[in-house]
Order: C-alpha cells, then structure tokens, then sequence
C-alpha cells in the first residue's frame, strides 16, 4: 500500500491509478469529490451517524468495534459486486474524509487481495485544501474574455459555438446546472457548492492560461450557487464582448430557449408572482395573461423591455471596462455560428 500525497490540484493529471475510489458515504459523496471518483461506501449515511453517535455517548472502543465489522461487511459486498472483475493489474487509489480508518481499512484489505493500491494522505480534506486555496487565496492566471450582453442576446449558445469551433470556454450556467435568472431552473438539481467549486477548479487545470478562454458574463451568483472569489476578482476586470439584437429577435431566442417552462404554466406562474415586488399587479396580471394565451413571444418580450434591460442597465453602469460591441439583427443558429467563427479568429 503506497501513501499519495497531493501537493497541488496538478497531481490529479499526472494520476497513473485506474479507478479513484471515495468510501466515504453516499451523503458526504454527494457534497462533493475527487473528479472521477466513484463512491463504494464502508459505512452507510445511517451507519456512520450511528457508530457517530456510539463513539460520543458509549465509548470509542465499542465504537470502532462495531464499526469494524460494518466496514468489513460492507467492503466485502463491494467485492463481490463492483470490483468482482477487476483483475490483478488493477490500480486504485483510495480516500476517506481525513486518510484514516475508513480508507486505511479498506485499503488495507484491497491491499491484501493483491492489488498495488495508493492511499490519499490525508483525504478528502487534502484535496479540499487545494480547492480553496486555487479558488479562494491565490490569483487565477487564465485570460478571460466575457461574452456580455442583456437577457436573450444568446450568449450561451455563442458560448456553446465558440466551443464547438475549438475555443477555450468556461461554461459556468452548464457547471451550476441553471441559466442564471429567476426563470434559470432546469431539470437537473444545482450542484452543492463544494461540488461548483471542485468543478470549476476542474476546468480551469484542462486550460491553457496562456489562450483567451471565453465566458459568459455573470452576476458573482448562479442559482444558488456562488461564484468563489478568485475567479469573481478575474472576472469583475477583464476585457467584455457585448452583443446586441432587436428586442423582437431576443425575444424569439428566448421562446426556443426556455421552450421547457411553457409545458408547466402552473410553474411559470409560480414564478411570474416572484416579480411582484418589482412590479404593478396590471404588469404582472398582463404576463400571466399572456402565458395562458400562449401569447408567448409577447410575454418574453415584456419581461425583456421591463424587468430584465432596466436590471442590465444599472449593473452595467457599474462596469468600467473594455468593451468590444457586436450588433446582430437576428438571433439565428447560422448568425450565431458566423459570430463565434469571428470571435475565435479575432481574439484565440
């Protein structure tokens, strides 16, 4: 059994190993992982919060005896299922939360089969460590180039294009699983936010800092999830792409975009009362109106012209930066198409 001791998140890249294995349990899985890490669990959520709850109010000895037998049980249900056809070349490295007896356990045992297994020293933790301090203490070295623009100038799909056309990208709204607006929701739940940052922090280490790398302009909050310092510092003072377009050809954008909220109309309204602080109750009963006309293209035009260009306007006086402004007539897939081919030559 081999310690592995992660120095930076640059370590990950150089991992030699198979399958990097999290035993912790599905719950504390679910927070957030190593990228790539499968979750084969010692210890259930509901049998950690017991030998927890043994350890503080009956003993430690007890504890880690019953403990001991549960991750035995459970280890050897995990070779007999997922691991039963790894062969003896197989390489895993293995963590717990700190690196201490849930991994070194079943380690220990993996260990013992054969296998040439690499313990993380440390743990989850150690990883975490790195994680904080690339995103919370330390100066990002990427060249951001924002794409900028008010609600429906289809700045996701540039994005997507500029992708597809070989383009450094960061896609943030697609790491937060939300479009970034009160109307944002999509079908898949937000990460929590140690797993936004660890994803985050993924992407930037498959970067080049030397290329412009493009990215949606964003509030410092996506749904719920909020931007970590590093990259929100970067991002307040670099160089933005602005795009505009007819309020009638963001408006049809936006009816293909969001064309998921209008099979629930209870929900859309749900979420149209939200915007009753901001706004008249005639407002408000106008798009309720229209949502049930299916009068759709209207509605999303209002909530452009009302409620979204006033909000853009007042962040964007804020903003002091160099800014490059490209004019569209429509919102097309082939004008969008043309417009990444053109940012990509222009600035990559």
């Amino acid at each position: 059994m081999t310690p592995f001791t992660l120095t930076s998140l640059a370590d990950l890249q150089g991992l030699t190993v198979d399958t990097i294995i999290d035993v912790r349990s599905p719950a504390e899985y679910a927070e957030d992982h190593l990228p790539g890490a499968i979750n084969l669990p010692v210890l259930s959520d509901a049998q950690r919060a017991e030998v927890g709850t043994i350890y503080s109010q009956l003993s430690p000895f007890t504890a880690r005896k019953i403990g001991g037998a549960l991750v035995a049980q459970n280890t050897a249900t995990h070779l007999q299922g997922p691991l039963a056809d790894k062969d003896g070349g197989w390489q895993p490295l293995v963590y717990c939360w700190r690196g201490g007896q849930r991994s070194g356990a079943f380690a220990t045992i993996l260990d013992q089969v054969g296998w040439r297994v690499q313990l993380l020293r440390g743990g989850y933790q150690s990883y975490r460590r790195e994680v904080v301090k690339a995103l919370y203490e330390t100066s990002l070295p990427h060249r951001l180039m924002l794409i900028d623009g008010g609600t429906g100038t289809a700045k996701t799909a540039l994005l997507h294009q500029l992708a597809t056309q070989g383009a450094q990208v960061l896609d943030l709204e697609g790491i937060a699983a939300h479009r970034g607006s009160l109307f944002g929701t999509i079908s898949t739940a937000q990460p929590a936010q140690k797993m936004f940052e660890t994803r985050i922090a993924a992407e930037l280490s498959t970067l080049d800092p030397d290329k412009v790398t493009f990215v949606e302009a964003e509030s410092s909050k996506i749904g719920e999830r909020l931007l970590p310092p590093s990259l929100w510092t970067l991002m307040t003072g670099v160089p933005r792409i602005h795009i505009t377009a007819p309020l009638n050809a963001r408006s049809r954008f936006l009816c293909r975009a969001y064309a998921d909220l209008m099979q629930d109309k209870a929900a859309l309204g749900d979420l149209l009362d939200k915007l009753r602080p901001y706004h008249a109750r005639e407002r408000i009963d106008q798009w309720h109106a229209q949502a049930q006309a299916d009068d759709w293209q209207a509605l999303a035009g209002g909530l452009i012209a009302d409620h979204y260009d006033p909000r853009y306007a007042k962040s964007a006086a804020l903003r002091d930066v160099v800014v490059h402004r490209i004019d569209l007539s429509d919102l097309d897939d082939s004008t969008i198409a043309r417009t990444a081919e053109r940012l990509h030559a222009e600035f990559s």
